[in-house]
């Protein structure tokens, strides 16, 4: 089975104005001070948090890492009849795929704070590496 992150590449999207090319993406290394203590690790989740996000044109974008290194990224959903945190349906994903462990967790939004129920999420899943970024990918928050 690929890998769901791999899978939604943002190339391949039909809506340009919604899609940045990769390419034209600023690289998160050289954005701020801050994201140089990320490891190339979760650089790749903050890259592909950020895509997540541009992809569906949504307020939030996250990217999990499970024990298994596998990555999983979404952005949130806002339907009449399902509301879900990026970071929810992230890990919503990563659990259905099998992943029981969790290393590292991404979110990408212009709120400064983790909200409560994604608090509580990553404490459930026993995530200590968090990190919360700014659209641009410039950090806010991140605790290893």
């Amino acid at each position: 089975m690929s890998d769901p992150a791999r899978s939604s590449d943002p190339a391949r999207s039909s809506d340009p104005a919604r899609s940045p090319d990769p390419a034209q993406l600023p690289d998160p290394a050289q954005l701020s001070g801050d994201v140089a203590v990320l490891s190339a690790e979760d650089a790749k989740l903050l890259t592909l948090a950020r895509g997540a996000r541009g992809r569906a044109g949504a307020p939030e974008g996250a990217a999990v890492r499970d024990d298994m290194g596998r990555t999983y990224a979404a952005a949130s959903v806002r339907l009449t009849s399902l509301r879900l945190s990026a970071l929810q349906a992230a890990v919503a994903a990563a659990v259905s795929s099998g992943s029981t462990g969790f290393e590292a967790a991404v979110v990408v939004s212009a709120a400064e704070v983790f909200g409560v129920e994604d608090l509580a999420l990553l404490d459930e899943i026993s995530c200590g590496g968090r990190v919360r970024a700014r659209p641009d990918g410039t950090l806010v928050r991140a605790r290893v």
